[in-house]
C-alpha cells in the first residue's frame, strides 16, 4: 500500500466565489490529504474555510477580466475550456480536482495521477439544458454546447480516476465522458446535525433550497396551499418575489439560514420536502440526521439516500404525488438518523483514501 503521507498533493476547483456544497467537499479533501497548491479559474478573494484559505491559490487568465469572479462569470463559459488548457500545474504526485463544470479538464503534470471528484458533468450543457433555454443566456449556451461537449469528452482522458457523487452521476459520467466512475458520497456533517430528544416535533413541512426554477419550490408551495399545511421555506434566489406571490397564508419565508438555524428547523419539522431532480442532495440527509423524514422525487441522487424507513417517494413532480408521499411518511426518528450516518464525514474520508491509494499505487507499481 502506498504511503499517502509521502506524496505531494495539488488541488483544482472550478471557481472560488462562495461557500456551498462543492467547497465543503473541497475543504474536506484538503483536510484529509494535506495542504497543497490550489488551482481555479477565478477567485473573489473572500475567506471560505480555514483549509481552503491556507492553500496557495493560482487563478487562470480569466482572473484578469474585470468582474470575472462576479456576475460576469456565467458569460465567460466560451473561454473556460481554453483557460483550463492554459493552466500549468506545478510538479506533484496527485492532482485532485473537484468539478461541476470544466476543471476536470486540467492537465496533471508529468508523472502525476489525476483523481476527479465529479459533482456532475456541466448540467447546463449536458443533462439539463431545458432549464437554461430562455433569454440571452440560453442563446449563448446553445451556441457553445456542441463545441464544449466535444472538448469535455476529449479531455476526460486527462483523468486517471473519476469519483462520482452518486450512482446517478456515475451514469452521467459514463454517458457524457464514456468513462467509469467509483461512487463516494459527499461528506455530511452528521456530528453537527443530530437528534435532540428535548426538542418536540411540530406540525410543519420544511424546504431548504435556493429559490431557483429547478428546485421546484413552487410545487411545495402549491401543495401546502391545497392542504392548508404549514410550510417553512428557507433560502433565497431569483424566484423570491414570484414564490411569495404564489404562497398562501400557511407558507412562511425565513430567508437564508445558517447551519444552526437549519438544524433547529430540521429537529422540529414533521417533513423535509425534496421535490427536485438532484445530483446528490446534502440537505435532506442533514434533515434525516436530525430525525426528520424526507419526501423526495424518485430519481437522481435521492435513489441512493432515501428509503422507506426514513422517507417516501413521489413518482412525478405533481402536487398529488407530493401530498400522497407526505401521507405515507414513516414516523421513526431513529431510523432516519441511522440512515443519515451512512454519509458521515469519516465515511467520505475512507472512500476517498481508498481511491487515491489505489490509483497512486497502481501508477507507482507500473
Amino acid at each position: 500500500m502506498v504511503d499517502l503521507s509521502q506524496l505531494r498533493f495539488a488541488y483544482a476547483h472550478d471557481w472560488l466565489v462562495g461557500l456551498r456544497g462543492g467547497e465543503l467537499v473541497l475543504d474536506r479533501i484538503i483536510r484529509r490529504f494535506g495542504l497543497g497548491p490550489l488551482y481555479t479559474l477565478v477567485s473573489n478573494g473572500r475567506p471560505l474555510t480555514e483549509a481552503i484559505d491556507a492553500c496557495d491559490v493560482t487563478t487562470s487568465v480569466l482572473q484578469r477580466i474585470p468582474g470575472a469572479s462576479g456576475r460576469l462569470r456565467r458569460w465567460l463559459l466560451p473561454l473556460m475550456s481554453a483557460a483550463v488548457d492554459r493552466l500549468r500545474i506545478a510538479p506533484c504526485d496527485v492532482l485532485i480536482s473537484t468539478s461541476s463544470c470544466v476543471i476536470k479538464g486540467a492537465r496533471p503534470p508529468a508523472g502525476a495521477v489525476h483523481v476527479c471528484f465529479c459533482h456532475s458533468p456541466a448540467r447546463y450543457l449536458w443533462s439539463q439544458p431545458e432549464n437554461y433555454r430562455h433569454g440571452l443566456v440560453g442563446l449563448g449556451l446553445a451556441g457553445v454546447r456542441r463545441p464544449f461537449q466535444r472538448w469535455d469528452r476529449r479531455t476526460a482522458d486527462r483523468v486517471d480516476a473519476f469519483v462520482a457523487s452518486s450512482s446517478y452521476i456515475a451514469d452521467r459520467i459514463r454517458t457524457c465522458f464514456e468513462a467509469e466512475a467509483r461512487v463516494v458520497f459527499p461528506p455530511v456533517r452528521t456530528d453537527f446535525f443530530t437528534l435532540d430528544a428535548s426538542v418536540p416535533r411540530e406540525d410543519f413541512w420544511l424546504i431548504a433550497a435556493a429559490l431557483e426554477p429547478f428546485k421546484r419550490i413552487d410545487l411545495a408551495i402549491e401543495a401546502a396551499n391545497r392542504a392548508g399545511a404549514q410550510l417553512i421555506v428557507a433560502g433565497d434566489g431569483s424566484l423570491d418575489r414570484s414564490l411569495r406571490r404564489q404562497a398562501g397564508p400557511t407558507v412562511t419565508f425565513v430567508g437564508q439560514q445558517d447551519a444552526e438555524q437549519l438544524r433547529d428547523l430540521a429537529r422540529r419539522a414533521r417533513a423535509f420536502l425534496f421535490p427536485s431532480l438532484e445530483d446528490f442532495g446534502i440537505a435532506p440527509i442533514e434533515a434525516m440526521a436530525c430525525g426528520c423524514p424526507v419526501v423526495a422525487l424518485h430519481a437522481g441522487g435521492a435513489l441512493d439516500t432515501v428509503n422507506e424507513t426514513c422517507g417516501a417517494f413521489m413518482e412525478r413532480q405533481t402536487v398529488e404525488d407530493l401530498l400522497d408521499a407526505v401521507r405515507r411518511l414513516p414516523d421513526d426518528a431513529a431510523a432516519c438518523r441511522a440512515n443519515a450516518e451512512r454519509f458521515g464525514e469519516a465515511v467520505f474520508d475512507a472512500g476517498m483514501t481508498r481511491v487515491v491509494a489505489e490509483v497512486a499505487g497502481q501508477t507507482r507499481a507500473g
